[in-house]
């Protein structure tokens, strides 16, 4: 009986979105089992592991001085090591707790996606922390691979697809052909990168300060990236800078369209220059199948609509976006070996 048949019968088989915002894991014949943010609630003076993903993610922005909420991943890398261990060793628990007692017996074999411009010292800290956090076998595919596969773009044949993953923290933009990135960018933009774009209007045009969860909530109801919701208006609650006190201000999509004009711009700017560098037989294939959007980004109102008027070519945004990324790394987790 070999090692590869005993990995096989033996061990759980998992492919993990380890992304800035959100972490999704995907378990081999059972799909997304888990879906939680990306962040850990420590206790200060003891560094103990109080809360993880949802749980966590309320406490931000509103935790007593003994207890800090920490988001561990900083545009799509590790900022913190030791915290995203115990995360990601809270995520693979969980999930392995989801199969049978006999897939439990054995340490799990792992993809991890991760963005396409981290560095050879970025590549190892992923898998260190994985095998750390109890993971056996760890492969690494690039997000932008991922999100392909994940949206069911025909990556192996011999002409070009291009894809436009816009996550928390990065956005990545390639043109894919014969299973491999022919071309690619990676910027350091994405939901994030909105988020502190309204913070940083608010603070200027109100003198308001609003926490990170309304900066979200903000640019889910008002965000757009081109004139499609303009009539639409919002109370904001947050603290006035000058007095000191809580206070609401009505604002409009416009506004909020304005602020994020500076972000969306280099998101643009990164599928341009991709399409720069794509070589012209894979560059009129894009005529006709166009760009592909996938990533909690794809669903700002009206990317799409600017992207083809920016580039002249059709853009879609994928069924699933949100899933995008882990849904292909459980259709990696099928030929593990071919995509590693």
């Amino acid at each position: 009986m070999n090692t590869q048949f005993l990995a096989e019968m033996f061990s759980a088989h998992i492919g993990i979105d380890l992304g800035t915002a959100n972490c999704l894991v995907f378990v081999r014949d059972l799909g997304v089992v888990l879906n939680e943010p990306s962040v850990v609630a420590i206790r200060v003076n003891t560094k103990e592991v109080l809360a993880v993903g949802a749980e966590a993610k309320d406490m931000l922005g509103k935790t007593p001085g003994n207890i800090q909420a920490i988001r561990p991943m900083r545009e799509g890398v590790i900022a913190n090591y030791e915290i995203t261990e115990d995360m990601l060793r809270y995520f693979i628990q969980r999930a392995i707790r989801t199969l049978p007692w006999f897939k439990r017996l054995l340490r799990p074999r792992v993809i991890i996606a991760v963005p396409s411009g981290i560095t050879e010292v970025e590549h190892r800290a992923v898998i260190d922390s994985a095998k750390h956090a109890g993971a056996g076998e760890v492969h690494l595919v690039e997000e932008p691979m991922a999100a392909a596969v994940g949206v069911g773009l025909p990556v192996v044949d011999p002409a070009g697809s291009m894809i436009v993953d816009i996550g928390g923290g990065t956005t990545e933009v390639a043109v894919i052909s014969l299973a491999g990135i022919v071309s690619a960018k990676s910027v350091k933009v994405g939901g994030d990168t909105l988020d502190q774009a309204i913070i940083n209007y608010m603070k200027k045009a109100y003198s308001l300060w609003v926490g990170e969860l309304s900066a979200e909530q903000i640019k889910i109801q008002l965000g757009s990236a081109y004139p499609v919701k303009d009539d639409e208006r919002m109370d904001v609650k947050g603290l006035d800078l000058m007095a000191k006190v809580p206070k609401t201000v009505r604002i409009s999509a416009a506004e909020i369209r304005d602020a994020l004009h500076g972000p969306i711009t280099m998101i643009v700017e990164a599928v341009r220059a991709t399409l720069d560098t794509c070589p012209p037989d894979l560059a009129a294939d894009l005529i006709d199948r166009g760009i592909m959007l996938a990533g909690g980004g794809a669903k700002l109102a009206g990317l799409d609509r600017l992207l083809t008027e920016e580039t002249g070519l059709p853009v879609f945004v994928s069924e699933d976006p949100l899933n995008a990324v882990v849904n292909g790394t459980g259709e990696m987790l099928k030929k593990i070996q071919s995509w590693s």
